[in-house]
Parts: structure tokens; sequence; C-alpha cells
């Protein structure tokens, strides 16, 4: 072979590599590989709150780390770009791609979200609500209704609600006379219960525990309460919790997941429903170690409330599930499920 035919066939073949390697950086697929892309989140949760750093700031260290960065999560606290109830729509619209809320801010939009922020005096323990998302379906039917909205919801966690009062509750006639921060079904709940339920926003909370606004509120159970410094001002801490739900959610544009290079929606996805079951058994083991703190620490008081307040209670709650089943064929369909459930269980 003369020495211009090996020139020519190592031309070739470098002239071919280099349209290959051109090709190849050049095409969208490798374009979306290497470049990084940014979602908005917004929260509900104050920069205060336990979950904005234990539930929040947890997803976006896994999702960056499980995609090489390349996707990284932008972080807003609560009221940081826009109201805590316009996070779904902004979400659905594809205004920012992903966002945390509680259900309760989304009941407009699912018909299913009021039994999903919780339904009073349901499940006795975290296992039995776990249980019921995960096991029985209810997950699924919450991910289906907010599909209709270009949304795809994830439950970040299910943990128990707890209230703090600044004076003990000892008869019905003291939960009567209680003004109380709370939210969704809850806040409708202790109302027709008897006692004064209002929504206050996250960052307005311990103003208006302190000042008198409110007597007694409800953010998480002591984790939640301690991380709002709660205790500083209200010293009972109330059992048995008001409920026992998923009143934190994750939802996620689907404009967004679609948009994502192959393989990083299902990354997206494993993620949060891997953060289910790791929240859900973190928060209970933080629950113990909190409460057991601020009681040393703070003062801090557990009140049982007198058996006869939770009988009255418990009529109530069965009252609003009954309200609740008839928003929708499938908010019926749940509710005869978890009845049936909580029979199996010995509870009703």
């Amino acid at each position: 072979m003369t020495l211009l035919s090996v020139f020519r066939k190592q031309l070739m073949i470098g002239g071919s590599a280099l349209a290959f390697a051109t090709a190849t950086v050049f095409s969208p697929l490798a374009q979306a590989a290497e470049d990084t892309i940014t979602w908005k989140v917004q929260s509900h949760w104050p920069g205060s709150s336990s979950s904005y750093e234990d539930s929040l700031k947890r997803i976006k260290r896994v999702l960056e780390e499980r995609t090489d960065g390349k996707l990284e999560l932008e972080l807003y606290e609560a009221g940081a770009l826009f109201k805590a109830q316009e996070t779904f729509n902004a979400v659905s619209r594809g205004v920012i791609q992903m966002g945390t809320i509680s259900p309760a801010y989304a009941q407009d939009k699912m018909s299913l979200a009021g039994i999903a922020s919780g339904l009073p005096f349901a499940f006795r323990n975290v296992w039995e609500a776990a249980y019921f998302h995960k096991n029985m379906g209810f997950e699924d039917m919450l991910r289906e209704e907010a599909a209709k909205h270009n949304v795809y919801y994830s439950t970040d966690k299910v943990y128990p609600t707890e209230m703090v009062v600044k004076k003990p509750i000892e008869s019905w006639d003291d939960f009567t006379s209680l003004k109380i921060r709370s939210s969704g079904a809850l806040q409708k709940f202790l109302s027709e219960a008897g006692a004064a339920g209002t929504y206050i926003p996250g960052g307005e909370l311990y103003q208006a525990l302190s000042s008198g606004v409110v007597d007694g509120a409800h953010w998480g159970a002591a984790q939640g309460a301690a991380s709002m410094g709660l205790y500083e001002v209200a010293k009972y801490h109330v059992q048995p919790a008001l409920n026992i739900a998923g009143t934190d959610a994750f939802i996620v544009s689907q404009k967004a997941l679609d948009k994502l290079p192959e393989g990083m929606a299902k990354i997206v996805k494993d993620s949060l429903n891997e953060q289910f079951w790791i929240r859900t058994s973190e928060y209970l083991y933080k629950e113990r170690i909190t409460l057991a703190k601020v009681m040393a620490e703070q003062d801090v008081q557990i009140n049982t409330m007198p058996q006869d307040v939770q009988d009255k209670l418990a009529k109530t709650a069965q009252k609003m599930w009954d309200e609740e089943a008839k928003r929708s064929d499938k908010a019926a369909e749940v509710v005869e499920k978890l009845k049936g459930f909580l029979s199996d269980l010995g509870y009703l």
C-alpha cells in the first residue's frame, strides 16, 4: 500500500469518527443528558418547619445525587412565590415544576383531597394509615384524580396531627370554648364539634397563638409544634391524635416529568415513593424523642382528653366521614373501604 493510500484510509476513518462524535454531541438526547435541569419548587412549609428540612431538603439532595446533578431543585419556602393555596394551580399549569401542599389546599380540584388531609378519629396507629394508602389503593386513587389536572401526586408521609393548647382540656366545655388554628377537613370537624376552627398561615401561627388570637393549634404533632416554637406559649400537648393521615404531599407537573431525559422521570417517582416510607418511619422516631425533650426542657405536659370528650368527637367525626363520601363516587368508595378496614380492626 502506498503512503498516499494509507493517508487516505486514515483520513476516511478519522472523518467517520469525527462525524459520529459530532452527531452524538449535538443530538438532542446527548444535549439533554449534559444539560442541568432546574425545577422551581414552592413549599407550603415555612423554612423553620421541621419538614422543610427533613422532607423537602432531603428529596432535593436525593434527586440531585441520583441524577448526577442533572436535576436541581430550587426551593422556595411558604409564601415566597405565591400563597400556599395557589400552588396546585401553579403546578397544574406548569408555572412551576414542583411543589408541596396540604391536600386540603386542593379540595376544589380533587374530591378525595378532604379524605387525604385526614378524616378525624379514623386510624389509631400510623401503620394503619400507611397500609390504607399503599396496600389498599388509596394512593393510586389520589394520583388518578390529580392526573386529570396534569399533576403527579405523591404523599410525603403519614403521621399524627395533635394539638397544642394553652390550657388543658378537662371537660366538654373546655373543648367547646377553644379557638383553634386548623385547616381543611380538620377545621370543619373542630367547628362542627363545637370549637372555633380558623385557618391561619404557618408564617403567622406563632404570633396568633402568643397574642391570644387562638387558644390552640395543630402543625403536625410534637416536631411541628417544636420547630415552630409553639411550646413557648402553649404548654399542653393534646392526645389522642385528631387524625393520622398523609397531611403533606409532593405535586409534580406532568409536563415537567414528560420533558425529562429518558429514565429520569422514573428516578423522580421512585425517589418520592421511597421517601414515603423513610419519612413515615423517621417522623415516628423523631416524635418520640422530641416530645420527651420538650417535656424535660420546656415543662410541656401531655393532656389526654377525657373519654366522654373523645366519644363526642368520634360521633361528630363519623358524620363527617359520611359527608365526605357525598363528594363523588370515588369518595364514597374510599369511605366504604375505610369503614370496612376499621371494622376488620375492631374499631367500628
